[in-house]
């Protein structure tokens, strides 16, 4: 009887370190996932948080993306320009007038000022960022279309 008690602890025990290990595995993200983007600015769904606010002293904004699979941006553009550092999944980036350009977790994507670009998730996985707004001195974003499901849909 003793026995079956203490194995019934240890395997209590057990499970529960199980569950409190995979509860801090899908707590892994560096940052938090921040607010739901608006629908005006985005297709699908996807998540900001703000880490550097505009200032006059360090004339950048950065900040942490996360799009779920299949959602994007409007088009858009930032008067001095992007820089896109990718830190998990897959994703899109394209430039008005040019191919789709495909990114990956660690790659890094510059974005010359008053470029117009979209950017978001591949059609099969979630994607996430963080951007870096330089010379934000000269404004943060300027707002476009949306990319069309049409453009969206045939990319290869």
């Amino acid at each position: 009887m003793k026995r079956t008690f203490l194995i019934a602890i240890a395997a209590t025990a057990l499970l529960n370190f199980g569950c409190m290990e995979k509860k801090n595995e899908s707590n892994n993200a560096i940052f938090k996932k921040g607010d739901l983007l608006s629908s005006d600015i985005i297709t699908g769904k996807s998540w900001h948080n703000l880490l550097v606010e505009h200032d006059t002293t360090f004339t950048t904004v950065v900040g942490n993306e996360q799009f779920e699979a299949g959602s994007r941006n409007v088009w858009h553009s930032h008067p001095g320009g992007q820089i896109l550092i990718i830190t998990d999944g897959v994703g899109y980036h394209q430039i008005k007038g040019q191919p789709v350009q495909v990114v990956r977790k660690g790659d890094v994507v510059k974005c010359p000022p008053d470029v117009v670009h979209w950017h978001g998730a591949s059609k099969d996985s979630d994607v996430s960022q963080i951007y870096i707004l330089p010379n934000s001195e000269k404004g943060i974003v300027k707002w476009f279309d949306k990319v069309t499901d049409e453009e969206y849909n045939n990319i290869k």
